[in-house]
């Protein structure tokens, strides 16, 4: 990696992934390609980070197809594939890991301990190999890219963070790798995420309350369906602490959604302004 950076135009724009790359990657790449206009280059990389998965979770099924994800990466012009295997990036025990800090103990922090320590731990890993000048993420894993830049800033990490919109298939659900382990019939169910997150907006000017209210009956009505939503949690917090809104709040704020669906978990989230402005859509 070290050798083939030299080779690299600057600036160096880092899409990190875990593979079986999607819509939803490829609007990342885009982006990351325009960012590295005019000289710069686009590395992409590849790595199933086992420190990110507990027991009992996906680890040995996650979707894994680095043929496809190379064709991908070759059509959209990007410079290099890091695709590392384990041992690679963990030739030993890792002992020292980064601590997400209270914002890392809530909603996907509590559904998942110890997530967020395996996410942060491998994206400095990935930065210090990279060394990129900018890095770019998907804006449906909310939290992640909350604690990501929270984890630069406090490390003083020369790296910008750039974050792309949640990207949806035409039926509204956020595309996501997992999305692959649904029946139709499962993912009929499924789309009780996002119609929770569009019926919350549309309250948005009534208020915090009103938001939640609005998204829980959708998911009320879900968790009766065959098969059933069984949803994990429902949140409005605020953007830069993830903490729940209080009533009367009005502002900036994240409506995150996380639920299961037969054996597949799934998470979606939408920005709101709650009070004062239009919600985006």
């Amino acid at each position: 990696m070290d050798a083939a950076r030299n080779l690299l135009g600057s600036p160096i724009v880092l899409v990190p992934t875990m593979g079986a790359l999607h819509d939803g990657h490829v609007a990342l790449l885009r982006r990351a390609a325009a960012l590295a206009q005019p000289n710069g280059s686009v590395v992409v990389s590849v790595f199933v980070n086992p420190l990110q998965f507990g027991a009992g979770e996906d680890l040995g099924r996650y979707p894994q197809d680095l043929d496809t994800d190379l064709a991908i990466c070759g059509r959209e012009g990007v410079d290099l594939v890091f695709a590392p295997g384990e041992a690679e990036m963990y030739p030993r025990q890792q002992q020292t890991t980064v601590d997400p800090g209270p914002m890392g103990q809530v909603l996907e922090g509590a559904s998942r301990p110890g997530f967020f320590t395996g996410v942060l731990t491998v994206v400095v890993k990935l930065f210090g190999l990279v060394q990129p000048h900018i890095a770019v993420f998907g804006e449906k894993d909310a939290q992640q890219l909350a604690l990501i830049r929270r984890m630069v800033c406090d490390f003083d990490l020369r790296v910008r963070i750039v974050s792309v919109p949640t990207v949806r298939d035409p039926d509204g659900l956020a595309v996501s790798s997992r999305n692959a382990y649904l029946t139709p019939h499962e993912r009929a169910s499924a789309l009780a995420l996002s119609r929770a997150l569009r019926t919350g907006g549309e309250a948005a000017q009534g208020g915090p309350d009103a938001v939640l209210a609005a998204a829980q009956h959708v998911l009320d009505h879900a968790a009766k369906e065959d098969p059933p939503l069984v949803p994990d949690y429902l949140a409005l917090v605020e953007p830069d602490t993830f903490t729940p809104v209080k009533p009367g709040y009005t502002g900036d704020a994240l409506l995150l959604i996380a639920g299961r669906v037969g054996s597949t978990r799934l998470i979606d989230n939408t920005p709101l302004a709650l009070g004062n402005a239009e919600s985006r859509p």
